[in-house]
């Protein structure tokens, strides 16, 4: 039986859930709250720290313990942080992008199955809702810093998984209210070849795509931002296998956890769009009973 149960205090736009498997923990963004955040389901405990602009990802270096790498609005960025309520740490910018569109941001990013970072910005948001669409851009950040535009003409970057066995990578752009795969290659990172496997109006779906991870049967698990749910997906055949309903509007992202891979943490957001989106809207949710799994979210690698 699949239960469904809020286990963070709401935050403003959570987004970008990454399962640490060392430390058994969440880590997770509020980007409008500019906080990074940590959830231990051992003991309950939720704590954040507020950073000096808007992120839109973060996730462990690998091989660095309490070391991070965190968008801050179009910089990449190291940050320590111990996990302790507002004791994060700056150090250093790895790269920045986009300086021809300043007002872009980063919104969600994942390392690929060798650790490099794939991490994708959006067009400014002038006003709620309303953004500059066709700025945005995805990027890949090696091991050695050097970033490479891997595809441009987007509107909100979303989702991020890979799929080693059919070689595979899924990217959403929100907007454009679908999931595109590309063809990977694992040794060098490049992705190629994109074409759509699954789109929101065939299937009589409202909203948008947002995050999305990846079960090991290579099923998409997709947050369907304005759309209370979560939707499992077959993306060899296109398929729509399951609707999870989600006590909040605005689902954001999800990713696998628990030592057994086997818990779906959601993120949602709790925007006033002319609607107030009172509690629990903006929490993290535990997802169990799937009777699925995940694979173990990667870390960057730095040099």
């Amino acid at each position: 039986m699949v239960s469904v149960e809020a286990v963070t205090e709401p935050v403003w736009l959570g987004e970008g859930p990454h399962w640490d498997a060392r430390e058994q923990a969440l880590y997770f963004v509020s980007i409008f709250d500019k906080s990074i955040h940590r959830y231990d389901p051992s003991n309950g405990k939720h704590t954040r720290s507020v950073l000096s602009d808007m992120p839109g990802f973060v996730i462990p270096v690998e091989g660095k313990p309490n070391h991070f790498v965190v968008s801050l609005k179009r910089r990449v960025v190291e940050v320590e942080w111990d996990g302790a309520d507002g004791s994060a740490r700056e150090l250093r910018t790895i790269a920045e992008v986009d300086q021809d569109n300043p007002g872009n941001r980063f919104n969600d990013a994942k390392a690929d199955p060798r650790g490099r970072l794939f991490a994708g910005t959006m067009g400014n948001e002038y006003e709620p809702g309303k953004f500059d669409l066709k700025k945005g851009s995805l990027y890949r950040m090696d091991p050695d810093g050097k970033v490479h535009k891997v595809a441009t003409g987007i509107d909100i970057s979303n989702g991020l998984c890979w799929d080693v066995k059919e070689k595979a990578f899924y990217f959403a752009d929100s907007f454009e209210y679908d999931v595109r795969r590309y063809d990977y290659d694992i040794e060098t990172g490049n992705i190629s070849n994109p074409r759509l496997v699954f789109n929101y109006a065939q299937h009589g779906l409202e909203g948008i795509v947002d995050g999305m991870t990846i079960d090991t049967d290579g099923n998409l698990w997709i947050a369907n931002f304005d759309g209370h749910q979560i939707l499992q997906v077959d993306p060899r055949k296109g398929k729509l296998l399951r609707k999870i309903r989600i006590p909040a509007l605005q689902v954001t992202s999800a990713t696998f956890g628990g030592p057994a891979l086997d818990v779906l943490y959601v993120t949602s957001a709790s925007l006033n769009r002319g609607a107030e989106q009172k509690p629990p809207c903006g929490s993290t949710f535990r997802v169990t009973g799937l009777d699925v799994k995940g694979h173990p979210n990667v870390n960057v690698k730095l040099q």
